[in-house]
C-alpha cells in the first residue's frame, strides 16, 4: 500500500524512523518500492528543482510531504526520505544539491535477501527438506534458490473432504443431502489413494465378459404377489451369514461367492446344513486364471465350487492375503482334516453347487431371493461409495470423473424409502445389500441402493446357484 505521496509503505508512521534502520532497511524498502512501480525521474535534466527552492545542503530533513518541486506535470521530492540507493521519486538534483554527491558516484548494491529455511503450509511450519503426509499425498519442504516451498504429490485420495461435503451440502432435510444419502470420512480409508481403494477394496474382474456367458433363467410367478419389502434375515434368522471384512485384499469375488453359497446351503437344506464356507479356500486354491487379492472372475469361482467344492471356514480361516493352497482339490473332508461344523454329521464331501445362472430383471431377482435366498450382484463402484454412511445410495456426477472398478456383493432383500425427496412423488425403491468392508462401514456393514434403475449396473450381473445339499 502507498501513502498519499505514492512513496514507501503506509505502515511506517514517520520518516525519521527510516534513518534508525540503517542501510539494510534502505535496501528492503528499495525492493518494495520497485515492486510497487514508483516513478523514476533519474533520466531527466538535473534541474534546477531542489536548487530552485532550497540552499545547497539545506534541503528538508526527515520526511516532509510539502518539501517538493514541480516536475513533468507532477512533483518530485527534496527531503531525506529520498536518501536511498535509487532516486525513485526524488528530484534529479537531490543528491548533487541537497547531499553534495556528484552524479557519477556509484552507490553500493543492496544486500541479498535473507535465505528462507522453512515452509509455512496449511497453518504449520516445516523445516527445509522435511517430508510429511497430507491425506494420501507425500509433501516436502523443498528449497528453490534462496527460498523454500512445499511440493506435494497430486494423487486423488480415497477420502476427499470436498466430495464428502458436496454430498452432504444443500440438505433440504435434517439428515439427508440432495442425493438422499449421507457420506462420512472413514479413518480406515484416510491416507489411501483412490487407486489403492479400487485395486484392494474391490476385486471383481471384467463381469461383462464372464457373467454374460452364463445362461439366464426365468421363474414362473406373478410379480403382483411380490411383497413391497423383504429381508432374508427376517425369514431365515439363523441361516443368513453375517458381514465380513475383506481388508486390503481385492477379493470381493471370493467372499461374495462363498457367502452366497453358504446362505444357499442353509436355506435349501432348511437349516440342516447351516454352514459358513471358506472364502480363503477359494482365494488360495482357485488360482487358475484368477489373480487372488488382485481380483478374480465370478464364472471361474463358481466353476471351482461346482467341480471341487469348498471346506468350512473353521477348517480354512480367512487371512485376507495371497498364499499357497493348503488343501488338495480332489479330497473329502476327512482327508482334509476338516470336521463338519454343520448340523449334518453325515457329510463327507466338500460343499459343491450346481451351475450358476443369471437373473435378468428386477422382479426375477426379487422372486429368486424370496424363494431361494440371497443372490450375488456385481456393481460398478464410484469414489463416493467409499464414503457412504446411510440412506439410499445413488452415485454423484462428480464421482463419474474419477477411477472406478467392479465389486461383488450380496443382495438379501429390498424395500421402499418413505422419506420425501426432491422431485419425487412416490416412495424410492431400493435393494438391501451386504458389503464386505466390516460392520463399521455403512449401515452396520450393509447399504441400500436404488432399485429398478440399474444404478451402478447392480442389476446387470446378478447370479443365483443351486446348493447340493446332503
Amino acid at each position: 500500500m502507498m501513502c498519499s505521496r505514492h512513496r514507501g509503505i503506509s505502515s511506517w508512521n514517520s520518516r525519521a524512523t527510516m534513518h534508525s534502520w540503517g542501510r539494510l532497511a534502505y535496501g528492503i524498502l528499495l525492493l518494495v518500492a520497485a515492486a510497487n512501480s514508483m516513478p523514476d525521474f533519474s533520466g531527466l535534466p538535473p534541474g534546477p528543482y531542489c536548487a530552485g527552492r532550497y540552499p545547497p545542503g539545506e534541503c528538508c530533513p526527515g520526511r516532509r510531504d510539502e518539501c517538493s518541486a514541480p516536475i513533468v506535470n507532477t512533483i518530485c521530492y527534496c527531503d531525506d526520505f529520498c536518501d536511498r540507493f535509487r532516486e525513485e521519486d526524488c528530484c534529479p538534483d537531490f543528491y548533487s544539491h541537497c547531499k553534495g554527491i556528484e552524479a557519477n558516484v556509484t552507490l553500493p548494491p543492496p544486500p541479498p535477501p535473507a535465505e528462507i529455511r522453512s515452509c509455512y503450509f496449511q497453518r504449520k511450519y516445516y523445516n527445509a527438506s522435511q517430508t510429511f503426509k497430507i491425506n494420501c499425498n507425500i509433501c516436502k519442504c523443498s528449497t528453490v534458490g534462496r527460498t523454500a516451498e512445499v511440493l506435494c504429490e497430486q494423487n486423488r485420495c480415497l477420502q476427499e473432504p470436498d466430495l464428502i461435503n458436496e454430498i452432504n451440502s444443500n440438505s433440504w432435510s435434517s439428515s439427508l443431502g440432495p442425493l438422499g444419502w449421507r457420506a462420512r470420512n472413514y479413518s480406515e480409508f484416510w491416507g489411501r489413494t483412490l487407486k489403492e481403494g479400487v485395486q484392494l477394496r474391490l476385486g471383481t474382474l471384467n463381469p461383462s465378459r464372464s457373467v454374460y456367458k452364463m445362461n439366464s433363467v426365468r421363474r414362473i410367478y406373478d410379480p403382483a404377489t411380490l411383497p413391497r419389502e423383504f429381508d432374508a434375515r427376517t425369514r431365515w434368522p439363523r441361516e443368513i451369514s453375517g458381514v465380513e471384512d475383506q481388508g486390503w485384499c481385492g477379493a470381493s469375488w471370493a467372499i461374495s461367492t462363498a457367502r452366497v453359497a453358504s446362505d444357499r446351503f442353509a436355506v435349501m437344506s432348511m437349516g440342516a446344513e447351516s454352514v459358513l464356507l471358506s472364502a480363503q479356500h477359494l482365494l488360495s486354491c482357485n488360482n487358475r486364471g484368477q489373480q487372488g487379492c488382485s481380483g478374480g472372475y465370478l464364472d471361474r469361482a463358481w466353476m471351482y465350487l461346482r467341480r471341487f467344492g469348498l471346506v468350512e471356514e473353521n477348517c480354512y480361516p480367512w487371512r485376507g492375503m495371497d498364499e499357497q493352497c493348503k488343501l488338495r482339490k480332489r479330497t473329502n473332508l476327512k482327508i482334509a482334516g476338516c470336521v463338519p461344523a454343520s448340523a449334518n454329521p453325515l457329510r463327507t464331501e466338500l460343499y459343491k453347487v450346481g451351475p450358476a445362472y443369471r437373473l435378468g430383471n428386477e422382479t426375477d431377482i426379487m422372486q429368486e431371493i424370496l424363494t431361494s435366498g440371497p443372490v450375488q450382484a456385481t456393481m460398478r463402484v464410484y469414489q463416493d461409495f467409499f464414503s457412504y454412511e446411510s440412506g439410499v445410495y445413488k452415485h454423484s456426477a462428480t464421482a463419474e470423473l474419477y477411477e472406478t472398478g467392479y465389486h461383488s456383493v450380496r443382495i438379501i432383500g429390498w424395500g421402499e424409502d418413505e422419506q420425501p425427496r426432491f422431485n419425487r412423488v412416490s416412495p424410492l425403491k431400493y435393494w438391501l445389500v451386504v458389503n464386505s468392508w466390516g460392520r463399521e462401514w455403512g449401515e452396520d456393514g450393509l447399504f441400500r441402493i436404488e432399485r429398478g434403475t440399474n444404478e451402478c449396473e447392480i442389476e446387470s450381473f446378478v447370479l443365483g446357484v443351486w446348493a447340493k445339499t446332503v
